[in-house]
């Protein structure tokens, strides 16, 4: 049962204010996958003076409110805690100078380059909002900040320490992300919405010597060179002009640093596959190993060992349900007006929010839960204007903006929290039942009752 959404999207001045504050400060202390802590216990205090009751450490540095008010079904609010290892090049008066610990113990620059800063603080403003106006609404909420997205194994993590066990279980997960389109702007996916993906590592191996002397050696350097040209083949001659499929090549590492006059005894290569259907990654990745264990068998060595291949990361595609998808994007045309409300064509880049649904049910145990991810526009008007100078036409403007991940990335703070903390809210109560304001109101509650949640699910596994 879902009630009309709202007519407007406006956000009040003190939820604004306060979603604000909370994003400069995430923005200026960004951490990095796995080590969000300062950041969980940032937006776990934003949701407790919502009024949400909150626990933290839930797979990690994960952090779940949840508020109850009355019957109805359970909707979450997903946003990511976690930013990238990338030096801040904005010029911002509250840009990053953080660093924090690499992989190898080095010290390396961190920004929020993805946006999740302003993610969790739009998810902060919405439960205010929503808290504010429970008088308008019946069901539960539940928001969680998600560790380690960027590494794609945050939502497993949360889902494998109980997340549908210990909380109410969702009927639909909604999520929203920054984009370079003009802040304001919201945009739905008809079908898939992002990639799936599959990292591997790669590791050739040969038999080393003296540079003076190749004719002795078996240079994996060689071989590398001959996979990385090949797996092109796999996009140009093994797949149909119709089904999307990116290959990406993105290190290639062998020999020490100085030591030219030495053929390094192996070559490690990491590769990327993503396309939009588990059948078509499965088949880039046969692909991959058939390619590296066939140019290791054309080796010169008499006997050449073969590679070692294993997976690193895998994603699922994120396909949003079509009829809570209609129902959001229905949402978001009565409060901001069908000309804010655009289409997304799919993309490939990839996340791992897909798991809260079906896709995770091996997970979770939960079958049937809705997932809905809308695109929310970022860039500020003079940014826009700047990147169309030239007659630049639409393609050629987004193409000269900053984009995710990039040290430039610059949401605009207050027209993208504006819309986004609406956005939101908005998509919530289309999915709650609509409480008269003129009837006495469900009093809320931080307790969950599931007894009380009639159209709600129980709790996974029972």
């Amino acid at each position: 049962m879902s009630g009309p959404p709202p007519a407007s999207g406006t956000v009040s001045d003190a939820v604004l204010t306060r979603a604000a504050e909370l994003y400069l400060d995430l923005h200026r202390h960004p951490e990095l996958s796995g080590a969000e802590e300062r950041t969980a216990a940032r937006f776990a205090a934003a949701l407790r003076a919502a009024g949400l009751r909150v626990e933290r450490g839930v797979g990690g540095h994960g952090v779940v409110g949840v508020l109850a008010n009355g019957p109805g079904p359970v909707v979450m609010l997903r946003a990511e805690l976690d930013a990238l290892p990338v030096r801040e090049n904005t010029g911002l008066a509250y840009a990053s100078s953080a660093t924090a610990a690499g992989p190898d113990g080095a010290p390396v620059p961190v920004m929020h380059a993805c946006g999740h800063d302003m993610h969790l603080a739009c998810a902060a403003g919405a439960a205010a909002s929503l808290a504010g106006a429970a008088d308008r609404w019946q069901g539960t909420l539940v928001v969680v900040g998600q560790p380690a997205e960027e590494t794609l194994s945050g939502a497993a993590a949360m889902l494998a320490d109980g997340l549908y066990r210990r909380f109410p279980v969702p009927d639909d997960v909604l999520a929203q992300h920054v984009v370079p389109l003009p802040a304001g702007m919201v945009a739905h996916a008809q079908g898939p919405l992002l990639a799936g993906s599959v990292t591997l590592e790669i590791v050739l191996y040969g038999r080393g010597g003296h540079a003076s002397t190749p004719q002795f050696a078996a240079d994996p350097v060689i071989t590398a060179a001959a996979v990385v040209l090949r797996l092109q083949t796999v996009v140009s001659r093994e797949t149909g002009p119709g089904e999307p499929l990116v290959l990406t090549v993105g290190s290639v590492r062998a020999g020490t640093p100085g030591a030219g006059n030495v053929i390094a005894d192996s070559a490690t290569l990491q590769v990327t596959v993503r396309a939009f259907s588990d059948a078509a990654l499965d088949r880039a990745v046969a692909a991959v190993h058939r390619i590296a264990r066939a140019e290791s068998a054309a080796s010169p060595d008499p006997q050449p060992p073969a590679p070692d291949l294993r997976v690193l990361s895998r994603s699922c595609p994120t396909v949003p349900d079509a009829e809570l998808t209609t129902a959001v994007r229905r949402a978001h045309e009565a409060a901001f007006g069908p000309q804010r409300v655009t289409r997304w064509q799919p993309s490939t880049a990839t996340e791992d929010f897909a798991l809260y649904g079906d896709a995770g049910r091996a997970l979770h145990g939960v079958p049937g839960i809705r997932t809905g991810y809308w695109m929310l526009g970022a860039v500020g008007p003079r940014q826009w204007v700047e990147a169309g100078r030239g007659d630049t036409d639409t393609a050629g403007r987004l193409a000269a903006l900053p984009p995710n991940h990039s040290s430039r990335f610059a949401p605009h703070p207050r027209l993208t929290l504006e819309a986004g903390i609406a956005a939101m809210t908005v998509a919530v109560q289309a999915r709650m039942p609509s409480v008269k304001v003129a009837s006495t109101a469900s009093s809320v509650s931080t307790t969950p009752s599931r007894q009380d949640r009639p159209a709600g699910r129980g709790t996974a596994g029972t």
